[in-house]
């Protein structure tokens, strides 16, 4: 909002305020402006950035970078605060849109209210799924209706044959549904991320998950893991935030002590408003309460730069997996190789 909006809108709420100045006895909330000004009326609605006071013949937003202080009287609840879910989100000008989508409609974000862990695993445990090759299972998760989803690139190392499991609520529970045909999309190695699609999905309606923003974490923040490890389906566990920024070679990871077990490689790390902050990749068999995930900042910009990482398959080093011989049996020397005596 530039200087001459403001004037105009302090201007409109003074003008307001002496039309509509409430009488004696009225009760009314207050919001005094930097600019000096106090304006008296009805603070309807807050959100993060943005107050909306009801002077009386119109409803204003007024930016709160712009307000000194702001009180509300005594004898009435505080206005609901900024509220958000899955699927109507709420702007900044309080009307209803869909969530904000990055470029290229590969992942979604949006700042959701929070919630119980039961209701977060209710709206997005069906976007976790199983990623299973010939030498390993881990976990993935949905970024986007149309099937891309990540993992760990350790879980699907050296493998082109990948088969994803998509649990779907059913009447009598979960059903299970595999997907074989499965396409690399893009792997990084360093920050252990791989980007999939599972292709033919027909008429299989996806759901998926929203990414966070570690910048709004906090150390102690409660937060919980959905994966399969050691192949146990759907696992649920929780902990909290131990330590924002834990290095190891060169980057950053969210240290947390929801238990994490191998299976659990590549599901997400959720925090209570169902958004992803993380990817669960490490933890310590030995030693409960130190899990490890990738930050999801490393993981928004790994997919868009997709395009830089794009998966090779003509380069064998980026997921063929090549077969070591067999071990000789007899360990003698060959005769062919025996040293023969010279003929004169």
């Amino acid at each position: 909002m530039n200087v001459s909006k403001i004037g105009v809108l302090v201007f409109t709420a003074v003008f307001a305020v002496c039309l509509m100045a409430p009488g004696p006895g009225t009760r009314a909330d207050t919001v005094v402006l930097k600019q000096g000004q106090r304006l008296t009326g009805d603070i309807v609605f807050e959100k993060e950035s943005v107050l909306y006071v009801d002077v009386g013949v119109d409803v204003l937003a007024i930016p709160k970078d712009k307000i000194v202080e702001y009180h509300y009287s005594s004898d009435k609840p505080e206005p609901q605060a900024e509220r958000a879910d899955a699927n109507n989100l709420t702007t900044e000008a309080g009307q209803s849109e869909p969530p904000e989508t990055a470029r290229g409609q590969f992942y979604h974000t949006a700042r959701l209210n929070k919630k119980t862990i039961e209701e977060c695993v209710e709206s997005f445990s069906e976007a976790v799924v199983k990623v299973a090759s010939p030498t390993g299972m881990g976990s993935g998760f949905f970024i986007n209706e149309q099937g891309c989803l990540i993992t760990n690139y350790h879980v699907i190392e050296k493998e082109t044959k990948i088969e994803v499991t998509v649990f779907q609520k059913a009447e009598d529970g979960f059903e299970k549904k595999k997907f074989k045909k499965v396409k690399i999309i893009a792997i990084n190695p360093f920050v252990d991320l791989a980007l999939l699609k599972v292709e033919e999905l027909g008429a299989t309606k996806l759901t998926f998950v929203y990414l966070g923003d570690i910048e709004r974490t906090t150390v102690g923040e409660k937060v919980f893991a959905i994966g399969n490890p050691l192949g146990l389906e759907r696992t649920v566990t929780d902990g909290v935030i131990s330590t924002r920024n834990r290095a190891f070679q060169g980057l950053v990871y969210i240290q947390t002590n929801a238990d994490i077990n191998p299976g659990n490689s590549g599901g997400p790390l959720f925090n209570l408003s169902g958004e992803v902050i993380g990817v669960t990749n490490m933890g310590y068999i030995f030693f409960g309460g130190l899990g490890f995930a990738v930050p999801v900042n490393y993981v928004k910009h790994f997919i868009e730069n997709r395009d830089a990482f794009a998966y090779d398959k003509d380069s064998p080093n980026t997921g063929y997996r090549y077969l070591q011989p067999d071990r000789r049996r007899k360990m003698t020397t060959p005769e062919f190789l025996k040293a023969k005596p010279k003929q004169n």
